[in-house]
């Protein structure tokens, strides 16, 4: 017992102390793969961040080598993401100019803050907190953030000055102002990165295929961004590009591995990041235990979501205290370690040795990288999250749905991705109350002669003179009630003929206090009229709760029926045929 809690609090003793040989080959060629992914994505999001570029490396050393050890998924991968680097960006800018002293500190203590809040989460068994982004938000919010990163890179590619504003559009407004300032070198390199990127992926891959396996030939096709950091930094020293064509480079990069850092521990810039820190934690937890869970269902491995909170949240304290920035679970990099093999968190820990090893010897030479190289690499690898396919989907699969995806993407557009995501859980919840406090009712009959009762507008069914049968598609709660005595006042009303009123409650999983006291209500409302209220198809848990207040002895003289066919045989056996509407 005690073997097995370790296990599930402190993964690594149940892989790295018990290491299988036969797993190393795997684990060490993803983590070799990954590492040469790594590197120019650690930097680009470190800049989209506001950062110096080397905080992206940093970020990508002991955050995920302790998410290795910790997290309970076997192959996500951990460190900078676009969409978390650019909510970090939105954070920050209001209180210190990017890539000045001061905003790296901000970055440190917002990572330390968000580790903080998903470590107690993942503490008190917090995990459903995933449950408050619902599909047509999380799929919003990437669409919006994505778009908006885009825009955030565009700069580089023409090689402009334009300052972010407060608002997204200010920001745009800046970039067209600036186009007139536009480094035509800068644009042409741009354009030639974008178009290598795309190369590299699909057009590539399908000739590799031709010579090679399928997933040796996606592994080859996703080391583009190394090939196009390796061209940009051996064009700049061939050809002086940004001496002679003015095209901007990184510049300076600290040599080394990062020191002790600590954040400021300021309390009104606490108090002011506190719901940056909590949006992150939000994103960052759906997208990583989305990845881990997908990817582990191909291994047939389970992942634990409060345990991924804890190593989520170790992670993030890590990058606080190491020069870091905030970081989580990312597809793009979780997905090729998958591919290449990874088995354990070893391959995590070998990536983390190998990127310490880069910045410690190699970081010099990125500093000739040019800035255009680093913006083309951020848009290839979101774009393709634009979405608006799946925004045609959900609008007609679900007008409700369709609209708070839209509303989503319009918020995070329009005011930024805090208030974005803000609205589109607000929205999420105000239309769940919605639906649920008009829940579906259906009046049933038998279907032909068997047991099986159904909806009478949607097919030819048997019912029954003086027996009305109702059918409610909801739990019931205090914000359907009133619309729950309305309808069935409603139906008693239309039927004087009506003597049984036989509520069928298969679909019901709870009924809170307020439910109950309405139910309790209508009894005698209908006792009063002449007809006599009983209940078909209680679920357990929910009858062991209406026992324990003597539900049954409140109802009589109606009855609690263990189904609606066993009601009918009891309170009539006289059919009426009547057709489906």
């Amino acid at each position: 017992m005690k073997s097995s809690a370790l296990r599930r609090y402190i993964p690594f003793t149940d892989w790295l102390l018990r290491y299988e040989r036969k797993n190393l080959p795997g684990d060490l060629t993803a983590g070799v793969i990954v590492t040469v992914m790594l590197i120019p994505q650690s930097l680009a999001y470190a800049m989209l961040a506001g950062l110096p570029p080397e905080i992206g490396l940093y970020a990508s050393i002991f955050p995920l080598a302790i998410y290795g050890l910790l997290g309970s998924s076997r192959v996500l991968s951990v460190g900078p993401v676009a969409v978390i680097s650019l909510m970090t960006a939105t954070a920050l800018t209001p209180f210190a100019a990017p890539f000045s002293a001061e905003y790296v500190q901000l970055a440190l203590l917002l990572a330390l803050m968000t580790g903080v809040f998903q470590l107690a989460l993942g503490l008190v068994r917090g995990g459903f907190v995933a449950s408050l982004l619902s599909h047509p938000v999380v799929a919003g919010f990437i669409t919006g953030s994505s778009i908006l990163i885009i825009l955030s890179q565009l700069k580089h590619i023409f090689g402009v000055q334009a300052a972010a504003g407060h608002f997204p559009y200010e920001g745009v407004l800046a970039l067209v102002g600036a186009l007139g300032e536009t480094n035509l070198a800068t644009l042409g390199l741009g354009i030639a990165s974008i178009a290598l990127l795309l190369l590299t992926r699909k057009p590539l891959r399908l000739v590799l295929e031709k010579f090679v396996s399928k997933g040796a030939a996606q592994l080859i096709s996703r080391v583009g961004p190394a090939l196009l950091v390796l061209i940009g930094i051996g064009g700049v020293a061939l050809f002086r590009l940004d001496s002679i064509w003015g095209i901007k480079v990184v510049g300076d990069f600290t040599t080394g591995l990062p020191g002790i850092t600590l954040p400021s521990l300021e309390l009104p810039v606490i108090s002011a990041l506190v719901p940056a820190a909590l949006a992150i934690v939000l994103a960052g937890y759906v997208e990583s235990v989305s990845v881990g869970r997908s990817l582990g269902a191909r291994k047939r491995q389970a992942i634990d979501p409060n345990q991924e909170l804890v190593a989520l949240g170790a992670a993030n304290i890590a990058a606080g205290f190491s020069g870091g920035m905030p970081v989580t679970g990312g597809f793009s990099r979780s997905a090729v370690n998958f591919d290449a093999g990874a088995n354990t968190g070893l391959a995590s820990l070998i990536t983390a040795g190998l990127i310490a090893l880069v910045a410690l010897f190699l970081a010099p030479v990125f500093s000739a990288l040019p800035q255009v190289v680093l913006g083309a690499t951020v848009i290839v690898a979101v774009a393709g999250l634009v979405n608006f396919r799946e925004l045609l989907r959900l609008w007609r699969y679900s007008r409700v749905d369709g609209a708070l995806m839209g509303l989503t993407i319009v918020g995070v557009l329009g005011a930024g991705v805090e208030i974005g995501i803000g609205l589109g859980v607000g929205m999420s919840v105000l239309a769940f109350l919605w639906r649920t406090s008009r829940p579906h009712m259906a009046v049933v009959g038998r279907l032909g002669h068997s047991e099986h009762f159904r909806n009478v507008a949607r097919h030819t069914v048997t019912t029954y003179p003086g027996v009305l049968l109702v059918r409610i598609d909801e739990s019931l709660y205090f914000g359907n009630t009133r619309f729950l005595e309305d309808q069935l006042q409603q139906l008693i009303a239309d039927q004087a003929e009506i003597k049984h009123l036989v509520f069928i409650a298969s679909a019901v999983n709870s009924i809170d206090a307020s439910a109950l006291d309405s139910l309790e209500g209508l009894v005698v409302k209908f006792r009063d009229a002449g007809v006599t209220l009983h209940l078909a198809e209680v679920k357990g848990p929910v009858m062991d709760r209406l026992n324990r207040v003597d539900f049954a002895k409140h109802l009589k003289p109606g009855q609690i029926f263990l189904s609606a066919h066993q009601a009918v045989e009891t309170l009539t056996p006289h059919p009426n045929p009547a057709r489906a509407a």
